[in-house]
């Protein structure tokens, strides 16, 4: 291998560590590929979270359709302070917001 190639492979190195290093923040190549595995399974997690918001929506149009064709509103206050406390004995105050956005995600969906 010439000089000039063996200093162009070097460069592609150093440019590959220099690309995962900004794309994870790390300094190591090891700690670049821990970030890398625990974002891919983020991203997993992520996913089976939009898939289970989905279901929560659905099964919530299904109750509000049967509240309404009964004769009932479609939003039970009651029930809906019930989920928000929930939310903010599980996970703090932050849950309150998780739990005000899920139900706006699953209101008026019938």
């Amino acid at each position: 291998m010439t000089s000039t190639a063996t200093d162009r492979t070097a460069t592609a190195r150093t440019t590959a560590v220099r690309t995962a290093a900004e794309e994870t923040g790390a300094h190591t190549d090891e700690a670049a590929s821990l970030i890398g595995d625990a974002r891919s399974r983020i991203d997993a997690l992520d996913d089976r979270i939009i898939g289970l918001v989905q279901e929560r929506m659905a099964v919530s149009s299904v109750i509000q359709e049967a509240r309404i064709t009964s004769g009932g509103r479609r939003v039970n206050l009651s029930r809906e302070m019930e989920i928000l406390g929930h939310y903010r004995d599980a996970l703090g105050k932050p849950g309150t917001s998780l739990a005000m956005t899920l139900l706006e995600l699953c209101r008026g969906r019938v």
